[in-house]
Formats: C-alpha cells, structure tokens, sequence
C-alpha cells in the first residue's frame, strides 16, 4: 500500500488550449511551496495531480502547506492499491473499518476506458463487501446515500485505484501570479485584505499601498498592522510589496483648504491618485479596493462614481455586494482576522466631518480639489514612501527594504517638477 496525495482541480478544466499554461503554473506553485519539505513526485494522472511524499511522516505538513495553493479545489489523503477487485475491495474495508462509521456511502470515479465494470457497478459491489465487514462487528451499521457519516472515495485510473475517506478543502480560483498585476489599497481593517485576497484568487498578482497617520497617545499606527496583513498574505502569492505613505500632512492641507463634507472623499481622491503613480512603475493594470456599497458614507454609488471619475485605471471592488458576516468569515479563513482585530489608529477618521456628503458629483470633487495643489500633494505622498518586499520560500516569510529602481526614477521625475508652473488644473489632472 502506498500513500499519496491526490490534488484535484476543477475551474483550469475549462481552459481549453490554455489548460497547459495553467497546469505548468499550478506544478510550478506547488513546487515552490513545497521546496524544504519531502517530496518524491508529482505528476498528472487522468486530470489530476498525484504527489507521492518522500516521507509519510511529513504529510500533514505538506497538506497545510497545499491548502493555501491557489487552483486547488480540494487535497485527498490516499492510499494507492492495484485497481483489481480483490486488492481494492480488501483495502477499503480495511480504511471503513479504521473510520468505524455509523452509516457510509461508496463513490466511484472510473478514469479507465479498458476498466471491466461501470461506476454504478463498482458501488454496488464495493458498497457490499464493506458492508458485509463493517456488520461482522457492529449489526447496525447501514448504508445511507444522502448525507453519509463518512464517504468511501474510489477513484480508478489506468493501471491502479486511489482510495480515501476524507479531504481538504483548498483554495480554489486560478495558479498565482497567471492573470496580470494590480495595486491594492490596504488598510489595517477586515474589508482590504480579503478584497486583495479574493482578487489574488483570481491569480491577480498584488502590490500593496497603506496610507498611515502618526498615532495618538497611547494608540499604535496602522502601518504595523499593514506589515503583518502582507506577511500574512504573501504565501498565497510568494511575493509581495508594499509602500507605505505618511498621509498626516496632505490630510490637513485638505482640511485647510476644502469644505469639510469633502475631507474624506479628497483623501480617498488623494489616495487614489497616488496609488495610481505607484501602479505604473509597477506596471499594474488596475486598483483593488475593499469598498462595500453603502456601508459608510464615502462608499454610496453616487460617491464611488465620483471618486472613479477620471482615474485612468480601472478600480476593482470585489466586496462590493458581501455582508460584513461573509467579510469577517473570509478574514477568518485567510488568516487576516486576528491581525485586524489588534487595536490601531486609522488615517481616514481623522478630522471626520459632522455631515458627510454622501451623493457628490465628481464636478463638485473637482470644483474642491481646484483650491489644492494636487501635483505638490501627489509628491508629497510619493517623497515620503517608504517600500518593503517580502519573500515566501522554504516555509518562511522574509522581508527587506527596497525601494524598486522604476519608484526611485518616478520620484526623481516628480521633484524636478517642483516649482514649475502646473500643466494642469485638478479637474483637468484626473483625466492625464
């Protein structure tokens, strides 16, 4: 009997001709995870992939290493046996009567052209002869179709059978890093990293960019709790980067110079355009927020539209229609809950108006932000940007401080600027 690992995926089967970019992308990730840990082999059998550990010992912790690779659908401890009737028959009455179940079903995949029996068949018999050996020790024992205590998986592919009783869910979506690049904007809440992560599902590689204020007395900054969502997310996607930008003062030159029903629309329109600088030395192809319609007042339709005017980058909102409780089970899952609980202090609540407008028209943005000097802000932000990348390899997430070579030349081009005439007014700006 040998034990294995059998890695099923289900959404790279719609890929058509593609489906060889994105299985070689899925063996490429799985590798890398893995790189310290045991494993003997990993190939494809009959649209699945099989992986052999080089030590049994080391299973659980290759399972919990497999559970965070994006375009896996589940991961099934198994044992490998001949596909002959006897063999397989002797071997899942063995692993039934390990899981003693009170009711059980048998399922059967055949993946075999030249196997002699049928799946409905295979079940049948199978389902017998489990049967007749788990009531030799318990009478009551039933078979129960619907909803079965524990499930008897066959799978039949050419030249053996993979038997298992239980199964790990993985992550689903697309192979990392298969879909193009986009800029996050990260805060230390719930909503932004599950945002990132539902996007990096979709094999988004993310670059993330956290706006902090110094923090009250006796209150922490939300830059620490950025750092530790981003190591937290980076083995999903192997590599990371953020840029941290002090926002204290841009925030109070908006206060100083705009109607306070604006404040927290202009620094999202700050933010934005900031975000959208770092996007193109990254070459990203568009922004993530964690924006959920009308959960607070920035984030009606009509301040969203207004706040998307002219960005010249499309904005993705992957949380737009959950409820918080479908939010908050997400950042359970992704192992972001606990690090958003730890208390911080946000920028964005910071000199809150009393009457937020809540249906601005991107004219009356325009209209506040024509009082600002939106280029000299823009450098502000970027000047005092700080960048650290993060590395997942060999079980581990390491970190340095490195600011990228395009940021470097993006600051240098920005203050040359300084002090030249503007090109442009803020409304006319949004649109370059």
């Amino acid at each position: 009997m040998k034990r294995i690992l059998i890695l099923h995926y289900h959404e790279i089967w719609l890929k058509g001709e593609n489906k060889n970019y994105f299985l070689s992308r899925l063996r490429a990730a799985i590798r890398q995870t893995l790189e310290d840990l045991p494993v003997a082999s990993l190939h494809s059998v009959s649209e699945r992939l099989i992986l052999t550990p080089g030590d049994d010992a080391a299973l659980p912790q290759i399972v919990e290493r497999l559970r965070r690779v994006f375009g896996l659908a589940y991961i099934a401890p198994a044992h490998e046996v001949p596909s002959a009737l006897e063999p397989l028959a002797a071997e899942a009455c063995a692993m039934m009567a390990e899981a003693n179940p009170a009711n059980f079903a048998v399922r059967v995949k055949i993946a075999d052209s030249n196997y002699g029996m049928n799946s409905l068949e295979m079940e049948r018999e199978l389902g017998r002869r489990v049967l007749e050996h788990l009531r030799a020790r318990d009478a009551t024992v039933r078979v129960k179709l619907v909803n079965p205590e524990v499930t008897c998986q066959v799978e039949i592919v050419p030249g053996k059978a993979l038997i298992y009783t239980q199964r790990v869910e993985g992550p689903g979506g697309l192979p990392a890093v298969t879909s193009g690049r986009l800029v996050a904007l990260l805060s230390g809440g719930f909503d932004s990293s599950v945002a990132a992560y539902k996007m990096m599902r979709r094999g988004c590689h993310i670059t993330f960019v956290h706006f902090f204020a110094t923090p009250s007395p006796g209150r922490s900054s939300s830059a620490g709790v950025a750092e530790e969502i981003v190591r937290a997310l980076t083995p999903y996607q192997f590599t990371s980067r953020l840029y941290r930008i002090p926002f204290d003062a841009i925030q109070r030159q908006i206060v100083a110079g705009a109607h306070q029903s604006f404040r927290v629309l202009l620094y999202r329109r700050l933010m934005a355009r900031i975000a959208r600088e770092i996007a193109r030395t990254e070459r990203a192809l568009g922004m993530v927020t964690g924006d959920n319609v009308s959960q607070v007042a920035s984030q009606t339709l009509h301040n969203l539209a207004a706040l998307d005017q002219g960005i010249g980058l499309p904005v993705y909102r992957p949380l737009a229609g959950d409820d918080k409780s479908e939010i908050l089970r997400w950042a359970r899952q992704i192992g972001t809950y606990k690090i958003s609980c730890e208390p911080f202090e946000d920028c964005c609540p910071r000199f809150m108006p009393r009457a937020p407008a809540i249906f601005a028209r991107a004219q009356e943005l325009d209209e506040a932000e024509g009082r600002l000097n939106i280029d000299a802000l823009i450098r502000m932000g970027l000047e005092g940007a700080a960048c650290t990348e993060y590395k997942f390899e060999r079980g581990e997430v390491t970190q340095r401080e490195n600011s990228p070579r395009r940021f470097e030349n993006l600051r240098r081009e920005k203050n040359s600027m300084e002090g030249q005439p503007a090109a442009h007014n803020a409304a006319s700006n949004l649109s370059a």
